[in-house]
């Protein structure tokens, strides 16, 4: 890590994640504005101190969260969602 970088450690249930850019055209159709207020899709980039979480949720994943859950954290140009456990609706495979 670079001299004097931020990295951000979520605590218990918690969750830090890297928003997954929508497709708004998927192929020739076109997604109507309503689909787009469904969930939305995250990479996992830390998990809390919660060790139950630990064994469910790991760097890496992908996940599918509420569309209006977690926080926002700016570091650098790069945005970031804190969410919590419960916020998060399925893993992605």
């Amino acid at each position: 890590m670079k001299e004097g970088a931020v990295k951000i450690l979520p605590l218990d249930d918690r969750v830090l994640i890297e928003l997954i850019e929508e497709e708004e055209k998927v192929g020739t159709i076109i997604i109507p504005d309503t689909a787009k207020e469904k969930p939305r899709m995250g990479k996992v980039i830390a998990v809390g101190t919660d060790e139950d979480l630990q064994e469910k949720i790991k760097e890496g994943d992908k996940v599918i969260f509420s569309k209006y859950s977690g926080d926002e954290v700016k570091v650098g140009d790069k945005e970031y969602l804190i969410i919590q456990r419960s916020d998060i609706l399925a893993k992605v495979e």
